[in-house]
């Protein structure tokens, strides 16, 4: 549980030493793009990467806004 203490850290880290998120992240398995056929493996991966994170620009945006922490 998050305590008052850390609240306040987090307040006064924001104010004070501009904190911000460099990156995000999100997990993908990999394991069903397996393929004996290397372009189509290499496909599999590009369209499941692409259909995972269609929404992460939009999704990090949000984040930003809820919560007021620049994301760079």
């Amino acid at each position: 549980m998050i305590n008052s203490k850390e609240i306040l850290e987090t307040i006064r880290m924001i104010q004070d030493e501009c904190l911000d998120i460099r990156t995000t992240t999100m997990g993908i398995s990999l394991l069903d793009c397996g393929d004996t056929d290397i372009d189509k493996s290499c496909q599999k991966i590009y369209d499941k990467i692409c259909k995972k994170a269609e929404h992460l620009v939009s999704t990090g945006e949000q984040i930003e806004k809820e919560y007021g922490i620049p994301i760079i």
